[in-house]
Parts: C-alpha cells; sequence; structure tokens
C-alpha cells in the first residue's frame, strides 16, 4: 500500500504486508522509494525508399539479389532485421539480422538474396537498444530482375 507521507518530504512512504506461510504472521516494511525516467526519442520512422536488383550474369544466377534503400527518423539504428514472408506476411520464409554503423544520417543500402522467383513479403525493421521501427513492402522477385 501507499500513503502519502506526514512529514515534510513528498516522497510516498510504502508500506508492505507479507504472509509467512509457516506462522502466519506478517512482516511490516516502511521506507520511502524514488524513482525517475528518462525519455528517449527512439527510432521515430522507417522508409524503404528504393528497391534495386542487382543484375549478374548467367553463370553467377543462383541467387536473385535486391538492394533496398532505407532512411529513418529520430536517433541512429544499431541493428537491422529483415524479415522475408509469404506475400500474405503470414509464414517466415527467413529473418537476417545485422549490426550496423550509422553516422550522420538516416540512410542505408541492405542487400538481400533470394532463392527463387516470386512474390515476397518484407519486413525491415531498425533497432537501437531503446526502440524498434519497421517499414514493410511486397516486392516480386524475377531472375535477374525485381518490380
Amino acid at each position: 500500500t501507499t500513503r502519502p507521507s506526514s512529514d515534510s518530504d513528498s516522497s510516498p512512504t510504502v508500506e508492505s504486508v507479507e504472509d509467512n506461510p509457516d506462522g502466519g504472521c506478517h512482516i511490516y516494511r516502511n521506507g520511502y522509494y524514488g524513482s525517475s525516467i528518462d525519455v528517449v526519442e527512439g527510432i521515430l520512422e522507417v522508409n524503404i525508399i528504393q528497391m534495386t536488383s542487382i543484375q549478374m550474369t548467367e553463370s553467377q544466377a543462383e541467387n536473385s539479389l535486391v538492394d533496398f534503400v532505407v532512411t529513418c527518423q529520430g536517433s541512429l539504428p544499431t541493428d537491422v532485421c529483415t524479415v522475408v514472408s509469404d506475400p500474405t506476411c503470414q509464414v517466415s520464409k527467413s529473418v537476417v539480422c545485422d549490426p550496423i554503423v550509422v553516422t550522420d544520417e538516416c540512410l542505408l543500402t541492405i542487400r538481400r538474396a533470394f532463392e527463387e522467383p516470386g512474390t515476397y513479403c518484407i519486413n525491415i525493421t531498425l533497432g537501437d537498444d531503446t526502440s524498434q521501427a519497421l517499414a514493410s513492402a511486397l516486392i516480386s522477385v524475377n531472375r535477374g530482375e525485381s518490380t
């Protein structure tokens, strides 16, 4: 229970009661507590501004590579995770997370490989110690090109 203090200190007084299962006794604890809250800006917004297929020769075409250009607002991220799912965004096919270093402006290029042609849901999450922000897009991957 918490009740206001009767002295000039404005800190609330905390009184707790605990049951003792052995003897049925109560333990009373009295005291003061304090706390602080730090408000941080966090990563406010993530946008995928461009998706570009990487052209490869026929002999290199094991996987289709796509570059995602991503921007963000707010604090600078320290890691990026990409989740590739089916077109409904329900069934995850792969998850890749990497640490990143962003210095001044939040503008980065993320390269991901796709093993086979098809339509995919892409979720890109940028994070730091205190926040995360997500951007999603549908992408159609063909051998050597994406839309």
